[in-house]
């Protein structure tokens, strides 16, 4: 039974101010003042009481008009930016001006164009609102906050809609996907549980690689790759599901990279947070982007255990620990960039710049320019920090930032918004370049060459036949120039 409730901007004063908030929204129905009859068609009922929801209060301020308050994340009220619930019992044609008030960031890409993204119940696939339908600007009335409101139009009555500031990727749909790679017993692809979080959620961490670079005693190269420490930032996963779906594909590169070089992959490091809804925190409140110095085997499990498995390869001299990258998302910027390191070294320095200048190469929407390198004092707790700092001079160690909304393709000046499939192609571009990076081409080009046939299997050909289809494996790959990967700026 849904909720009656008589919102005016009065009775909203009643709730408390959005610091109050502590709880989502569960099947709230919404009466326009002083109606006393039975609920129709057109009294919206507001959901946020499912997996990754997040709204915690709506004020009806007219007919129309509707505040609605992120909830804060769990034990951290200072971060107030992800939004995921459902609409329904609506009424066809039924127009409203949704108004997000009470956002913790006041830069934000609703300037420069981006917009909430919608679904419903007969239209299951995520798509953007048109931007000219969305406004950002502070309100004098919400304390002069700023505030995003976007118009939209009901057009089925018996849909349930969906609002999200992002594409959702919640911690049951990851779990799904991994099930869904285990099933097929690829001898490449290895899932283990690393640990749990605070709520008793999985901590996976996946390896993929040839299993003749598991056997004891062998030397490996590997490339250590972490997503979603920050729950809200969902583009993350989507990028961390592109590389898994190259390295274990059949596609050449990917077999030549699993031969070469082990992929571990902790894909989902926040998952209580994930789960919950936060943008930022986890279920006790932390960014554990801020804790890797000294992580806390029961507050930050999650971070405790990845930190001591990497610490043990680094002590390991069979291992070669080569990369560190922590994939996340940005909230005020285009494009996908890079953080890196400053070194005095400035050979080390210069050879750091090699992999974001490749994959610049490799995928149209990454940029170089926006690539920065820094020694933050606000960032020492970061994975990246902590790890440049740990790590020898033969590692190198990144955040791999992507943007919630879009990114400009060189050249021109337009804005292409992002898409889930646009996010994992980008992360297929990211496993793409380590071919580039580790000089491996030859070794794809001898795989797609013609397969010779032993004298003794040569057969007589028949006038006019042709060879067989699988002699040749057809591939299109791009070829990078290295020549001028040392001319470096720093930002």
């Amino acid at each position: 039974m849904a909720e009656r409730s008589q919102t005016t901007p009065e009775a909203g004063n009643d709730m408390g101010n959005d610091d109050s908030i502590g709880g989502n929204v569960n099947k709230y129905m919404v009466f326009p003042s002083g109606y006393c009859g039975q609920a129709k068609k057109g009294h919206l009922i507001f959901d946020a009481c499912f997996e990754s929801g997040n709204l915690g209060r709506v004020d009806q301020v007219s007919e129309f008009e509707y505040d609605l308050f992120i909830r804060p994340d769990t034990c951290n009220p200072r971060f107030r930016v992800w939004f995921n619930f459902t609409v329904e019992n609506v009424k066809e044609s039924q127009r409203v001006i949704f108004n997000i008030v009470n956002f913790s960031k006041t830069k934000s890409l609703y300037r420069d164009g981006m917009a909430p993204v919608v679904k419903s119940t007969s239209r299951p696939k995520w798509q953007r609102l048109p931007p000219k339908n969305v406004y950002y600007y502070r309100c004098p009335d919400h304390r002069k906050n700023y505030v995003m409101s976007f118009a939209f139009c009901f057009d089925r009555e018996e849909d349930v809609y969906q609002f999200a500031y992002c594409y959702p990727y919640t911690y049951t749909r990851f779990q799904h996907y991994l099930d869904s790679l285990q099933k097929r017993n690829m001898d490449y692809f290895f899932r283990e549980q690393l640990g749990q979080s605070v709520q008793q959620r999985q901590l996976d961490l996946l390896t993929i690689t040839n299993p003749d670079n598991l056997r004891e005693g062998a030397e490996q190269k590997v490339v250590f790759i972490t997503g979603r420490v920050h729950p809200g930032e969902t583009p993350s996963s989507f990028v961390c599901q592109g590389i898994i779906d190259f390295l274990i594909s059949q596609h050449p590169i990917a077999r030549v990279l699993r031969e070469h070089l082990v992929f571990k992959i902790a894909p989902m490091l926040n998952p209580d947070g994930v789960y919950l809804g936060n943008y930022r925190c986890s279920l006790m409140g932390f960014d554990l982007n801020r804790h890797w110095l000294d992580p806390s085997p029961w507050v930050h499990p999650t971070l405790h255990g990845v930190k001591q498995l990497i610490v043990q390869m680094y002590n390991d001299p069979k291992t070669s620990l080569e990369f560190y990258i922590d994939i996340h998302a940005h909230s005020t910027m285009m494009n996908g960039f890079m953080y890196g390191n400053i070194f005095e070294d400035e050979e080390r320095f210069q050879r750091q710049a090699v992999f974001p200048k490749l994959l610049c190469q490799n995928a149209e929407d990454f940029s170089y320019s926006s690539t920065s390198f820094n020694r933050d004092a606000v960032k020492a707790g970061t994975g990246r920090r902590f790890l440049g700092g740990l790590l020898d001079h033969t590692s190198y160690c990144y955040t791999l930032e992507v943007s919630f909304y879009s990114y400009i393709i060189g050249g021109t000046t337009s804005a292409v918004p992002y898409t889930e499939e646009a996010y994992m192609k980008l992360g297929r571009n990211v496993a793409r370049t380590f071919l580039d990076y580790y000089r491996l081409n030859p070794l794809v080009e001898k795989m797609t060459m013609p397969i010779p046939r032993l004298r003794h299997d040569a057969e007589p050909k028949a006038s006019g036949e042709t060879r067989p289809a699988g002699d040749v494996v057809n591939l299109t790959y791009k070829r990078c120039n290295t020549s001028d990967l040392i001319n470096i700026t720093v930002q």
